[in-house]
């Protein structure tokens, strides 16, 4: 009866242990299998994506009638603000002109950086008319040189203009942070 028993439980080991086996191969190829589709559509979206973008971008160009363009004409396309302290919120006006013959029409603005966050005006500037781009830049854990850009995309030939921005950081000094106040 004992060998019976013993022989009965052996054979419940193994068949419970080829069963487990079996389980972990099939998810290990169900996983292996899943991430074979979930890549390489990721990889596929992202480089159609980036061509959306380029063809955007060329189709945008192409649409421009040289004659008609909008124009900008800036005061000044780059601004120093000197020597600041480490945590400055530095603030900045470029102001320009549509000197084009058509409305100007700017569709994205983009900093650098994080640091440097641009505003700009949504709606169409008319031949003639002044608009402004601010900017700031938050000099927080950036010391030293600075030198950042804002890329301006809009309705003009070349349809990208850079203004740029630049400050010397100064670091805060530690002592002054440290000292208790009473």
């Amino acid at each position: 009866m004992n060998r019976v028993f013993i022989a009965a439980s052996a054979l419940s080991i193994l068949a419970l242990g080829a069963c487990n086996n079996a389980a972990s191969k099939i998810k290990s190829e169900q996983s292996a299998s899943n991430n074979e589709t979930t890549e390489q559509p990721a990889i596929t979206n992202q480089q159609m994506l980036n061509e959306q973008v380029n063809n955007n971008q060329q189709q945008q160009q192409q649409q421009v009638d040289p004659e008609n363009a909008g124009k900008f004409s800036f005061k000044e396309e780059s601004h120093n603000f000197g020597t600041i302290e480490e945590g400055t919120i530095a603030k900045h006006d470029f102001e320009f002109t549509n000197t084009g013959e058509a409305p100007l029409v700017i569709t994205n603005a983009q900093g650098s950086c994080g640091c440097t966050v641009p505003e700009w005006p949504r709606e169409p500037i008319a031949p003639g008319e002044t608009g402004k781009i601010h900017v700031e830049f938050n000099s927080t854990n950036r010391t030293g040189n600075q030198t950042k850009q804002v890329t301006l995309t809009a309705n003009t030939i070349p349809n990208k203009k850079i203004l740029r921005i630049s400050a010397q950081v100064n670091p805060k000094d530690k002592n002054q942070e440290e000292a208790p106040q009473g």
